[in-house]
């Protein structure tokens, strides 16, 4: 039995710190050294998870290719085990701009999957029955896999920035009974497109304006941002250590808004790393 299984989400970031964003108009920036690394959501989530505490085993599809061997070598460094399908479309792709503050401008190059499913249903579900908890990130591949995955104990995923609209999404949503969302787009019918997932606990995240958290039979609870231990250096992949430190609060029985809470701190403290291979303490564990 492992504590998570993370369906989806490997990938490498292509990091470069830039002077602001948006970019000032200039024909070039001489920006500090440009890093290949793993990164993407699933990525993150797992990662994180995984400098929690937590047993955590990743299946995704990933290429034969330099940035694909970024990835492996990342998570050989840990105890996470993988499930990988060879992608022949190649590993995925994020550029990510950070400025001094911090904050980020992803560029996603999603490489798509193309042919039969890179996972039979029976090895899926022999893996989604031997996890406490179940996170799918919005893979293509993964869509076609929700009818397995919906056996899971408890599954959550992230719609990141979601416009309410978008039909590619609702499947997700609907399987999942967590759900996390940015505002980014949702905007002012964040509350409203929460309400409408209920029963499922729905996190509307805003940055470092905190969260909102949907819990059944509960009005809406504000969740400030927690105050970092540290300088912030990168933003990105806060949003799935959020994830992580809720789920891993949830599995070890903390109420909704305490593990919201908790995740907030969980995220701050990533803020203050260069990346998301953590090192051991820089997450708190409680």
């Amino acid at each position: 039995m492992v504590d998570l299984l993370v369906i989806g989400g490997l990938g490498v970031d292509v990091r470069a710190r830039v002077p602001a964003l948006p970019l000032p108009a200039a024909d070039s920036l001489t920006v500090p050294p440009v890093e290949l690394r793993i990164g993407n959501t699933g990525a993150g989530v797992a990662l994180a998870a995984h400098a929690l505490g937590l047993r955590v085993t990743l299946v995704d599809v990933l290429g034969a290719d330099p940035a694909g061997d970024v990835v492996r070598a990342a998570l050989a460094r840990t105890s996470v085990r993988t499930v990988l399908v060879d992608a022949p479309a190649g590993t995925r792709r994020s550029v990510n701009l950070v400025d001094p503050a911090g904050r980020r401008m992803s560029l996603y190059d999603p490489r798509p999957w193309s042919g039969p499913a890179p996972f039979p249903p029976a090895e899926l579900a022999a893996l989604v029955a031997g996890a406490a908890h179940v996170h799918v990130s919005i893979m293509d591949w993964a869509r076609d896999a929700l009818p397995v995955l919906r056996a899971a104990t408890s599954l959550s995923t992230d719609l990141h920035d979601w416009d309410g609209d978008n039909d590619y999404h609702r499947p997700f949503a609907e399987a999942a009974d967590l759900v996390f969302v940015s505002d980014v787009k949702l905007g002012e019918r964040a509350g409203k497109e929460a309400a409408a997932l209920a029963p499922r606990t729905v996190l509307v995240t805003g940055g470092s304006a905190g969260a909102t958290l949907y819990a059944p039979d509960a009005p809406p609870a504000h969740v400030p941002a927690a105050e970092p231990p540290a300088p912030v250096v990168d933003t990105n992949g806060a949003g799935d250590a959020f994830a992580a430190g809720l789920i891993a609060a949830r599995l070890r029985g903390a109420a909704p808004l305490d593990a919201a809470r908790y995740a907030a701190r969980v995220a701050a403290a990533a803020c203050t790393h260069d990346g998301m291979e953590y090192p051991d303490g820089l997450l708190p564990r409680r």
